[in-house]
Parts: structure tokens; sequence; C-alpha cells
């Protein structure tokens, strides 16, 4: 099975506001973009959403996923273990629990693992998955409900 590489980022525009994730998938000479902006959502819900969009998008079970993303909610809930202390407490009190139990179904499913990068900074495909996230909140027309969302 060949190694995935996925690059991920959310972004929204006022926080909430309007928002989006970009994914970008390569494995060997393949290469996928996906992005998808929402009228009204949160930075946070944009970051976890692309992971889980991504990890949605593969094929074949079982496979080895490295995900970067400059995003310290998600990297740290799951590269530390927090999410699954979470689940056994049925997040009580934490923010996005329907992202974050869609989250664990797919990634069971893989062989994951996270790797933090700095965002805004060199890395090539955090770069373009940040204007992909941009590009889909500014998007007006094809803005679309998370359904969710709940403000505070």
């Amino acid at each position: 099975m060949a190694q995935i590489t996925i690059y991920t980022d959310g972004s929204a525009l006022g926080n909430p506001g309007p928002g989006g994730y970009g994914a970008v998938l390569l494995s060997g000479p393949f290469r996928k973009e996906l992005s998808q902006g929402f009228r009204l959502t949160t930075n946070n819900r944009m970051e976890l959403m692309a992971v889980c969009v991504a990890l949605e998008t593969l094929r074949f079970e079982g496979s080895d996923v490295t995900i970067y993303s400059d995003s310290k909610y998600v990297v740290d809930a799951v590269s530390k273990g927090w999410v699954f202390g979470w689940e056994r407490k049925g997040f009580a009190g934490k923010k996005n629990p329907d992202l974050w139990m869609r989250f664990l179904s797919i990634y069971r499913r893989h062989r994951v693992r996270f790797v933090w990068v700095k965002g805004h900074a060199e890395t090539v495909e955090n770069n373009r998955c940040d204007q992909l996230a941009v590009a889909a909140a500014n998007d007006r027309g094809r803005l679309i409900e998370d359904t969710g969302y709940r403000p505070e």
C-alpha cells in the first residue's frame, strides 16, 4: 500500500463567520485538491473538517497516512491523546463533538500520523491549502451550511 501524504488547512473570515477548508492529497504520481466554503463556521471547525474530508476521500482502508497541519487544536488533540479521553467522557463540555466523532470513525480505518507545520511559512503544500480554504470561504455563491456549527 502506498504512503499517502495529506496537507490540510482551514480558515474563517471572522470567528465565527464564513469559512472554508483546503486539503491536498499526494500519493505517488497522484494529486488531489479539495475545498469547500461554509456560510457560518469557525476556524477550528474548518481545520478539523479538512482532516475529516481528506481521510474520507481515501479509497482503501488500512492506508499509511501522514497528515501535515498547522492546527495545534487538531494535531495536539490526536498526538497527545486528548481526543480519546474526550470520547470516553462523551465529549462533555467540548466543542465540535460532531466533527470529532466523524474524525475518529475514519481515523480508525487507517494508520495515521500527524505532523505540525508552522502556518504561512515555507511549506508549499500547506500554503496551497490556505489558498484553497480562503478562496472557498470567499466564494459567496458556493457557500453551504455547516450543519454541525452551534453558536456559543
